[in-house]
């Protein structure tokens, strides 16, 4: 039991000593979601019995770490020397590579793939190797065990809750986080000491702290990583938060679906009552704070604060007109602070280290740094996490290693669904919130999808659109009707029955529905055709006078036609479903475009090249 904050440093520095005379080697092996999903389990094991063979148990320790964000590579493991900092990431590993790793120690491993260091700095939030990357929110993740108090508290876990009930008034709290300049990392950017200062400032005796884990965009995951790979530091966080605005109790809201987060959040919030450091009196300093988890089905809406709220509150997630504003009446009308997994993970360095250190790091306008889940047609997918004002050119290109199979770059979706398209005009972008916004995208919770020539902007504007249409609420109407209006305008478009008028209408309709929609969802789900009509309007414009798609995604507007490579072999008429190709056996076919549903059984099919797709 850890009574102050003398306890809290004498326990550290002597699991320090402890760990500094463990084995001298250590196997960091990424448990994710995603590294499990990979096959990391039977690694592993393979890993550990290969440990016993060797007779090695007390030189090499295995450690069960968070993602390391390199889903590109999974299963990944990670072999350092404690005595000489060495390391080396393999990617990709199999269990009959198991030996080889286990005896190899930190050098490379004959027969196992080592990874380039450029995807992947450990060393610090100060990130002393001078690279794209930068590590705060993620400084834990993938590098300790998260089912482990112990090894959280030798990265000075919990030493900015000590310092903050301990050493500073709860306004100093506040002062601090504001001068910092953090900025919420959910989606809108509003500074967060300032969301604090409002909740703090209301006289009553209830109030409550929330963390917003409904991570709900297609492609992300970010959240997911953190509360899987570093819990301690949210619970930590949001115990910082309840000091500074009076609260003493706090509630993470987090999706069902994710059931290892879910238990690996019950596990810290367990040692950390045990240890005191959740429950009364938290380090003799007469504040009581505790946190319970509140499981929502998926909805996501519910990523919107009121809808949020009403769902813990047993109604549905439907958000409601601000103001008031949760700061003044959130849960059980009480005020309430609600922030996401990614901005209370930058609250404990920002208490330890101080705001001028984290002003440092990325721009004056947006200082930190900024996690995204890189995705789509990238070489190298994964958690990414830089600076703000790094350029989108150097994440794709940079970190990502640019696009697969040697494809041309076409465009990148930032902000998930509620974002926008940017392409290759705006690579060079800094990435930060006004300039996000300014382009007609956004920030987001950090989904940033990668695209190519094979894809068609109008599809993927009707395939977001979907998603929005599918998760809106109903409340209002601009939402519930505006974007089915929508959607079948985008629908005709994709399937050649779209004329000018569609688009003006698509135009006038989509800058209404942000006009007017009650919440945050709705005002943002047109940004996906906002964007796409602004920097891709030839693409839209071929789909409406030439009937066609270029990327020969829309089916609708696809042709096959036979050529005179056809030799009569008759596979595809054999193979298609209705019966649309006739012609004699080594003699060229024909397709009757009539009958064809343009489905390309017919072109996979073919073996000489003898069918064209326009």
């Amino acid at each position: 039991m850890i009574e102050n904050a003398k306890q809290l440093a004498e326990k550290a520095d002597g699991i320090r000593k402890e760990h500094a005379g463990r084995s001298k080697i250590g196997i960091l092996v990424s448990m994710g979601t995603c590294g499990i999903a990979a096959g990391t389990t039977p690694i592993l094991n393979a890993i550990r019995d290969e440990i016993k063979k060797q007779g090695r148990d007390g030189e090499v320790e295995v450690i069960e770490t968070g993602c390391m964000g390199l889903c590109h590579s999974e299963p990944t493991v990670e072999v350092f020397d404690r005595e000489s900092g060495a390391s080396v990431i393999y990617g990709q590993v199999t269990e009959q590579q198991a030996a080889a790793i286990v005896e190899s120690g930190s050098k490379p491993a004959a027969g196992a793939t080592a990874l380039s260091r450029g995807w992947y700095y450990p060393e610090d939030e100060e990130n002393k190797d001078n690279a794209l990357q930068a590590r705060i929110v993620l400084r834990n993740t993938g590098r300790i065990n998260p089912q482990s108090l112990e090894e959280y508290l030798v990265q000075d876990g919990y030493a900015a809750l000590a310092k903050a009930v301990t050493t500073m008034k709860p306004q100093d709290v506040i002062d601090t986080i504001i001068a910092s300049g953090l900025r919420g990392r959910g989606g809108g950017g509003f500074p967060t000491g300032k969301k604090w200062a409002f909740a703090a400032a209301q006289k009553n005796d209830t109030k409550y702290v929330i963390c917003n884990a409904d991570e709900g965009d297609p492609g992300a995951f970010m959240d997911r990583a953190v509360l899987e790979g570093d819990p301690h530091a949210v619970l930590e966080a949001m115990a910082i938060a309840g000091y500074a605005i009076g609260a003493t109790k706090g509630i993470i809201y987090i999706r069902a679906e994710y059931p290892l987060a879910i238990e690996r959040l019950n596990i810290a919030i367990d040692q950390a009552r045990k240890e005191g450091l959740l429950g009364k009196n938290i380090f003799g300093a007469g504040f009581d704070f505790d946190l319970e988890l509140k499981y929502g089905a998926g909805a996501f809406v519910c990523g919107e604060e009121t809808a949020l709220i009403h769902s813990i509150e047993g109604m549905r997630g439907e958000p409601t007109f601000k103001p008031p504003f949760p700061a003044i009446s959130g849960l059980w009308k009480k005020p309430t602070i609600v922030n996401n997994v990614e901005t209370y993970a930058n609250v404990c360095a920002i208490i330890r280290k101080g705001a001028d250190w984290f002003k440092k790091i990325g721009t004056a306008g947006s200082p930190g740094t900024k996690v995204f889940a890189l995705a789509g047609k990238v070489n190298k997918v994964g958690l990414v996490e830089v600076p703000m004002g790094t350029t989108l050119r150097d994440i794709i290109f940079g970190v990502g290693e640019g696009i697969k199979d040697g494809r041309a770059f076409k465009a990148v979706q930032t902000g998930g669904p509620s974002g926008g398209c940017l392409k290759a005009t705006e690579l060079d972008t800094a990435i930060d919130y006004e300039s996000l916004k300014a382009l007609g995208s956004m920030m987001g919770s950090g989904g940033m999808i990668v695209m190519d020539e094979d894809d068609c902007m109008v599809n993927i504007a009707r395939f977001f659109l979907e998603f929005t249409l599918d998760e809106s609420c109903g409340k209002c109407t601009p939402c519930r009707i505006g974007n089915k209006r929508l959607y079948e305008m985008l629908q005709d478009i994709c399937e050649g029955r779209g004329t000018m008028e569609t688009l003006e209408k698509l135009d006038t309709l989509s800058r209404t529905i942000k006009d007017t929609a009650l919440c945050g969802l709705g005002q943002t789900s047109p940004n996906p055709v906002l964007s796409t009509m602004a920097q891709f309007k030839d693409e839209y414009l071929q789909h409406i006078q030439e009937k066609k798609c270029a990327a020969g995604v829309c089916h609708k507007l696809i042709t096959y036609t036979i050529n005179e490579s056809c030799v009569g072999c008759t596979l595809c008429a054999r193979n298609c479903p209705v019966d649309a190709i006739s012609g004699e056996r080594k003699g060229r076919h024909v397709i009757d475009q009539d009958k064809c549903i343009k489905c390309g059984v017919c072109f996979e099919a073919c073996k000489f090249h003898a069918i064209d797709k326009s």
